[in-house]
């Protein structure tokens, strides 16, 4: 209790403890990144005669009966096997004393995990900027958390786990049983809006054009999104993840080159936009309303 009343007494220290916290947290998703759609992929091949032709090539798929979940085997160097030792572990500090190279065969280590593990951090002490001390703060940490490890996944192999997906929408209705963000009416419909606003674009898209435009994993993170922050942010982050997601997409095709038949993930939009509304929604929603002499 007396640590709990000094970071609350004390902004710096609090600041401080959501960084090491969120630095630790993010060196885990990471695992959870790398290791969790594996999961999900060996689960689908022990239930499933034919599998995807583009699953990932990864030593747990060739062999089903060596456990592997987030925990076992041990972290290694996938080339040379060595195993990561605790000094070797820190969060961005044993990046940068390895080199980004692992110390065992020199191979080179993704820029992507010291990353991941500084985007966390500087996404939870902005928390700090809205949240006060307590349930709040808390509650946004997880949210930012689960907002993260879905968004890479999502990059990584254009999927949003439904273990993510629903345990994010479940735990959004529950804390706003109590009222944290919205009054649990707005959660509910909040979460039946966001389903069924993706999933009648979705339909009316294959409808018109033949092809898939989404995938449902985008209806369920948008009704958890809802499930957090009610119904009147659905509209917000419907049109900023679609403005993000155009912008990108576009440029993506004239600077880089991209396929414009390529798929491209909107779970990241969605994350980063619901992101944005938690923090600054009734603010961006005042200011339009301002402009627009509403």
């Amino acid at each position: 209790m007396e640590l709990l009343n000094l970071l609350e007494a004390n902004p710096l220290y609090l600041g401080l403890a959501i960084v090491l916290l969120s630095l630790l947290v993010g060196s885990f998703l990471n695992v959870v990144i790398l290791r969790f759609p594996i999961m999900l992929f060996r689960s689908w091949k022990k239930d499933l005669e034919e599998m995807p032709e583009s699953l990932p090539e990864h030593p747990a798929l060739a062999d089903l009966s060596k456990p592997f979940n987030l925990l076992k085997p041990d972290s290694h160097c996938p080339k040379c096997h060595a195993p990561v030792r605790a000094w070797q572990n820190i969060p961005v500090i044993s990046w940068l004393l390895l080199r980004g190279k692992c110390a065992g065969c020199g191979t080179a280590i993704g820029l992507r995990y010291p990353a991941v593990e500084i985007v966390t951090a500087l996404m939870s002490v902005t928390l700090l900027l809205v949240f006060p001390w307590g349930w709040p703060l808390a509650a946004m940490l997880v949210f930012t958390w689960l907002l993260i490890a879905m968004s890479v996944i999502d990059i990584d192999h254009q999927i949003l786990p439904d273990d993510m997906t629903l345990s994010l929408l479940w735990l959004g209705l529950l804390i706003n049983s109590q009222g944290l963000f919205t009054d649990l009416e707005s959660a509910v419909y909040g979460a039946v809006a966001g389903y069924l606003s993706l999933w009648s674009v979705y339909w009316l898209f294959k409808l018109l054009t033949g092809k898939e435009g989404m995938g449902y994993g985008d209806f369920k993170l948008l009704a958890a999104l809802g499930a957090w922050l009610g119904i009147q942010n659905i509209l917000l982050i419907v049109l900023l993840s679609s403005v993000v997601g155009a912008v990108v997409g576009i440029a993506g095709i004239l600077i880089l080159g991209r396929d414009k038949n390529l798929p491209i993930p909107f779970g990241p939009y969605l994350a980063a936009a619901g992101w944005i509304a938690a923090l600054w929604g009734d603010e961006i929603t005042q200011r339009y309303m301002g402009i627009m002499g509403i």
